[in-house]
């Protein structure tokens, strides 16, 4: 089963090696490093190459091509199309359109209007229903409520102001900057 905790203690070891590293250490490595001069390395004398002779190459002599004659082709006759007459149509009868007899209109026969009898509407006797009569209530007296009176809150008395006494600057006494040796 693997540990999961290993890497995170090794994220934890990483950090605690990094953070005490001293930048100060660094810096006057790199202050060292700016100073420091390097030895001058001689020049050498550069060795002198021959020149190579360009090669040339042998001129071929140019061969001979015979011409080749063009090929003649015999030339062969245009084919010609006969020509042909044109065809012609016999003439077609004139297709005649033969007449229908006038057909006579139907005539629609006239229907008569069908009178209904009318009926007598049977009498209702009329009986007279009294119409009941509603007694008219006296409006009610509702007693008169005296206002209420909200009695008055007692008046506050002022309160002063207290008076800070002012508090005199603290002067901070200047603390010398801290003198850093040079690494030979």
């Amino acid at each position: 089963m693997a540990n999961l905790r290993f890497p995170a203690i090794m994220l934890l070891l990483l950090l605690l090696n990094l953070s005490l590293m001293s930048s100060y250490a660094i810096r006057v490595n790199t202050h060292n490093l700016l100073e420091a001069t390097l030895p001058q390395i001689p020049e050498l004398p550069k060795p002198e190459i021959p020149e190579i002779p360009k090669p040339e190459l042998p001129e071929l002599p140019k061969p001979d091509i015979p011409e080749i004659p063009k090929p003649e082709l015999p030339e062969l006759p245009k084919p010609e199309l006969p020509t042909l007459p044109k065809p012609e149509l016999p003439e077609l009868p004139k297709f005649e359109v033969p007449t229908l007899p006038e057909i006579p209109k139907p005539e629609v026969p006239t229907l008569t209007k069908h009178e209904l009898p009318e009926i007598p509407m049977p009498e209702v006797p009329k009986s007279e229903i009294p119409k009941p009569e509603v007694p008219t209530l006296p409006k009610p007296e509702l007693p008169e409520i005296p206002k209420p009176e909200v009695p008055k809150l007692p008046e506050l008395p002022e309160i002063p102001k207290p008076e800070v006494p002012a508090l005199p600057k603290p002067e901070l006494p200047e603390i010398p900057k801290p003198e850093v040796p040079k690494l030979p």
